[in-house]
């Protein structure tokens, strides 16, 4: 299957507490974004730091950026003349980084779990077209521009820029320029300059502790990262965050061929194509084939590990093609799996065994392919002696699992449900829906009481914007028997 089949659409959900992006190909859902207020992703943010303690034995300092807890700052990761990146030519951390003293960070990973957040100070700048990266002076090319002629075009041209506007960085050309003028490459790169000096000029007068720079709300990475030419169409529940885009691409994205689109019909955007469900069932830990075969997914802090079975499925042969099918499709289904949930690090894959070594490359391949159009960094290791594929995804985000779901307390950790705040949305989405629909003068919200008590506290005004907007009265009740991620709307 080449790419000209793909058809790529882009659909955004806004509510005053929560944004989502969902990016659909051939209207099957890929991936899912979620953005919330009081909780937005860190990752690309710099900070002025102080470093607090430095640990030679490991190699590593940890640095107070005003977050509850410290980031971690590995030695490979602090920019020095010599420093490659890659982790060739350490010197000692006690020779880079002293206690007390303040340093300009990024971040480069997300706090997970009880982790602090991964800092580097190789400072990245994304633009639309290229990443400058200020402490490097190497021009690198995305390996998906697959054209020889156009890479080489596209390095030599960002080199002489750079030379050309006296700059002494490098930058990484994105898969997005390629194809594209000199005039646009240079607009791109003049803004990535500037913004890189507004940054540090904001470090020398700020505090320490503090952010000096915050990458863009999530509709306008999804305009920034995810636009290409496969991408038909934009849909922007939200008139506001609508014309802000619209700027964003009279600005930065000009003769763009994706069509921006307001969404005002009744039913609520994520409604279309099933989105909803569909996230909905990407928490379980369990997915069912077409065939009746299933696939189980076990999500730790140290890798994640899933399992194939045929299930139901006895084909009409033999026991062998039964299995290859049956991992064939697995395979499709995993990778698209690992792309909506946004598993990351270590995954290991455990296919049923199959006998003929043309059956198990075939598997490989189709996961391979199946992974292309992935925009996470991953790589696939042939199988194992014990018949396993090891793999691994880059985890720079939390995962779906970990932003919708808490620990279940029932359970003693061994499961999950839906965070309270998770279930507050979906009764604002409740409300909406029936508002849509039917005519009522009030609505009886019954639900567990911490979702009642996170309603009446964090989310009052939440509900009073709904109250509002939707002319109807809310009522809250707490039902004793509920669990958390239970509820009803009752119309009255």
């Amino acid at each position: 299957m080449t790419d000209e089949s793909f058809k790529e659409e882009i659909l955004v959900n806004v509510t005053s507490s929560e944004v989502r992006a969902a990016l659909l190909e051939n209207g099957v859902l890929q991936e899912v974004y979620v953005e919330r207020s009081a909780r937005r992703g860190l990752i690309s943010n710099i900070y002025k730091g102080r470093v607090s303690r430095v640990l030679p034995g490991m190699q590593a300092a940890f640095v107070d950026i005003g977050l509850d807890r410290t980031g971690f700052l590995h030695v490979s990761d602090i920019a020095t003349p010599t420093a490659t990146g890659n982790g060739e030519n350490l010197p000692n951390i006690k020779d880079l980084v002293r206690e007390g003293e303040n340093i300009m960070v990024q971040v480069a990973k997300d706090p997970l779990g009880n982790k602090g957040a991964r800092l580097t100070t190789f400072v990245t700048l994304p633009s639309r077209h290229l990443v400058l990266t200020p402490h490097s002076t190497t021009v690198g090319v995305s390996a998906r521009i697959d054209d020889e002629q156009e890479r080489e075009r596209l390095r030599s041209m960002v080199e002489r820029l750079l030379e050309a506007e006296g700059q002494s960085c490098g930058a990484i050309v994105r898969t997005v320029a390629e194809g594209c003028s000199e005039d646009t490459i240079l607009a791109d790169l003049r803004y990535a300059l500037k913004l890189w000096e507004l940054v540090q000029q904001r470090c020398r007068d700020g505090k320490a502790k503090s952010l000096i720079h915050e990458d863009l709300s999530l509709p306008l990475r999804v305009l920034r990262d995810l636009v290409s030419t496969d991408v038909e169409r934009i849909l922007v529940d939200s008139q506001a965050d609508f014309i802000a885009m619209q700027e964003f691409i009279d600005t930065y994205l000009p003769g763009t061929r994706t069509a921006l689109e307001r969404y005002e019909r009744r039913r609520p955007i994520f409604d279309l194509h099933g989105i909803e469900d569909e996230i909905r069932k990407s928490l379980d830990r369990s997915i069912s084939l077409k065939s009746g075969g299933y696939i189980i997914f076990d999500q730790t802090e140290s890798m994640t590990t899933v399992d194939v079975n045929t299930g139901a499925y006895v084909g009409h042969r033999n026991l062998e093609e039964t299995i290859y099918r049956t991992n064939l499709e697995a395979a499709v289904a995993i990778a698209r799996q690992l792309r909506l949930r946004n598993l990351g690090g270590i995954i290991i894959i455990d296919f049923i065994d199959m006998l003929e070594e043309d059956h198990r490359n075939n598997v490989l391949q189709v996961l391979e392919n199946s992974l292309a159009r992935d925009h996470a960094r991953h790589q696939i290791s042939p199988l194992s002696p014990l018949g396993l594929v090891e793999m691994t995804r880059k985890r720079t985000r939390e995962s779906l699992q970990h932003i919708l779901t808490n620990d279940c307390h029932s359970c003693s950790g061994r499961g999950f449900v839906l965070s309270a705040e998770t279930v507050c949305f979906e009764i604002f989405r409740e409300i909406i829906r029936q508002s849509r629909q039917f005519e009522f003068s009030e609505a009886l919200v019954l639900a567990h009481e911490e979702v009642i008590g996170l309603l009446l506290d964090e989310q009052a005004g939440s509900l009073a914007e709904l109250e509002a907007q939707s002319g109807k009265s809310i009522r809250l009740q707490t039902e004793s028997l509920y669990l958390q991620d239970q509820f009803d709307v009752v119309l009255m």
